[in-house]
């Protein structure tokens, strides 16, 4: 009994009833090669295969010489098997196009710190803050709007040449600081508040300005540490110079009624001074929106009136 090339393992499976393994170990012993797609396909068979017995009858009674019969015996026609050369068959898969391996590289984005590390620093001028004014506000309102929020030229102070230290602005911005301060008796107002865009810078200033402000009383009007209660009750109760806080607590005590600003006659804004990132309180998104709204809840018209003062530390 010979083989025949079975291309699929479920109609071997079928016709011997075998299971797989026992099927491929078949296959082994009787077939000189055999080939398999894949593992995970059940579609396999052997390469070369022998012909069926019908098949070889014939040929071989085509291809043999006649025999001699003996005398003794009947005439019997000798065959002859020649085995059949095994034709080799191929399975081909189809060609896998090479991917494209190479990746786009992404341009890495400049950041501030990046842009402000090659530039040198330059002290602030007032038109540095009246084109932040038009930048922010200039799609938001109309022509009407924009000139009514307009700084004057007369409302600014002398900016910082980047050579004083801060009590000695304070002093050349302010040289009658203390008859100022003698005649300030009203409550929940100051007459100086100075902007910073942290609480830690915050505190750096109030140390270093312990020679201008002798033995006036200040306030921190920041969020870390202190509740806006706490700051509320000690406006309330006591008669204030200064005030040192960030741009969004002083905003939401001007909000809750908890700060006036009718005896504010200095707004400093700590304009040249950066972080460890390099950036300026302006540099910062959220002190930069902070910063802009407390302008605008009343100091601009203070300024346009010439009530109150602007600086650029």
């Amino acid at each position: 009994m010979s083989l025949r090339c079975y291309l699929s393992g479920a109609q071997r499976v079928k016709s011997s009833g075998q299971p797989h393994g026992q099927v491929f170990s078949f296959f082994l012993s009787h077939c000189e090669r055999w080939i398999c797609k894949s593992r995970s396909d059940e579609a396999w068979g052997c390469v070369a295969c022998y012909p069926s017995d019908d098949e070889e009858m014939e040929k071989s009674t085509n291809t043999s010489k006649p025999v001699q019969p003996d005398s003794d015996s009947e005439s019997k026609p000798a065959t002859s098997k020649k085995r059949k050369q095994p034709a080799e068959c191929f399975l081909t898969r189809p060609e896998e196009k090479e991917e494209n391996t190479v990746k786009v590289k992404r341009r890495r984005k400049k950041k501030i710190s990046d842009i402000l590390a090659k530039s040198s620093p330059k002290p602030g001028i007032p038109e540095d803050l009246q084109k932040l004014l038009n930048q922010h506000f200039g799609t938001k309102r109309s022509v009407i709007e924009l000139e009514e929020l307009k700084l004057p030229d007369s409302c600014f102070l002398p900016a910082n040449d980047l050579t004083h230290s801060f009590s000695s602005y304070l002093k050349e911005i302010c040289p009658k600081w203390a008859k100022l301060r003698k005649t300030h008796k009203e409550k929940k107002s100051v007459l100086m508040l100075i902007i910073c865009s942290s609480a830690l810078r915050c505190l750096e200033l109030i140390k270093s300005m312990t020679a201008f402000k002798g033995d006036c009383k200040v306030i921190k009007l920041f969020a870390k540490h202190i509740k806006i209660k706490e700051q509320m009750h000690m406006l309330e109760n006591g008669v204030i110079h200064l005030g040192v806080g960030t741009p969004g607590r002083i905003k939401a005590l001007v909000k809750q009624d908890g700060l006036s600003l009718n005896s504010l006659k200095y707004l400093i804004l700590d304009w040249n001074w950066r972080d460890q990132k390099l950036r300026r309180m302006i540099d910062i998104p959220e002190i930069r929106k902070e910063a802009i709204d407390l302008l605008e809840m009343g100091i601009i018209k203070l300024c346009r009136e010439d009530s109150v003062k602007l600086g650029l530390f």
